[in-house]
């Protein structure tokens, strides 16, 4: 008696190794580490002097740098230990989505551009605060993965979109309901995330397998 196996079966998808989040988790562990041993993480002058954010910094004394070191310094341990978890959890699937080139200049592109959409808030009435902390960059890491997961009809491994829009507009709502929130740089890195992820991501095409077996 002849076999055959559906010649179109899917093959199972091979989760390649990711790294580029594990990097930037640890990174931004260590910077934190630094500033505590170095001073306290919840000074805000202290913060200031270190790389944290702050719009007349940047404007008119040109300390660019700020837009990128600012996503690496969180104000407490509360605020690291929220955001690393979000980003651990999520960050990976967008790695393997993107690829590790892409997903790093993806991560950075969006903590740099929710700081400049925060900073341009800020600009008309002058109400400058200091600012921290990798949020900016993780909604966009969110704002990504509905695109994606949206373009895989809805699912996307272990993600589906029902979950990252309720987590999104319940990250949103906890945002506009607190105080000492940047919730422009939240709504910027979601945005910018969404609008990278259709620039930057390309739905793989399907594999097949054809394998026949003679009993």
């Amino acid at each position: 008696m002849n076999q055959y196996q559906n010649p179109y079966e899917i093959t199972p998808p091979h989760r390649p190794r990711t790294w580029v989040n594990g990097m930037l988790i640890i990174l931004n562990i260590i910077y934190f580490l630094y500033l505590e041993l170095a001073g306290s993480s919840e000074d805000a002058y202290f913060m200031l002097q270190h790389g944290a954010m702050y719009g007349p910094c940047v404007l008119e004394d040109h300390e660019y740098y700020r837009l990128l070191t600012s996503m690496f310094m969180h104000f407490g341990i509360n605020h690291i230990v929220n955001n690393m978890l979000v980003l651990f959890v999520l960050g990976d699937n967008l790695e393997r989505a993107l690829g590790k080139v892409k997903y790093l200049l993806f991560y950075l592109l969006c903590g740099v551009g929710a700081n400049v959409v925060s900073m341009l808030f800020e600009l008309p009435v002058g109400d400058w605060a200091v600012g921290a902390g990798a949020s900016g960059a993780i909604f966009g890491v969110v704002g990504g993965l509905i695109y994606v997961v949206a373009v895989n009809k809805g699912c996307l491994e272990d993600l589906n979109s029902r979950q990252l829009v309720v987590m999104a507009a319940f990250s949103l709502y906890l945002g506009f309901t607190s105080t000492g929130v940047d919730n422009a740089a939240h709504v910027g890195g979601l945005v910018i995330g969404i609008i990278l992820a259709a620039l930057f991501y390309r739905r793989p095409k399907r594999t097949c397998r054809a394998d026949i077996w003679d009993v």
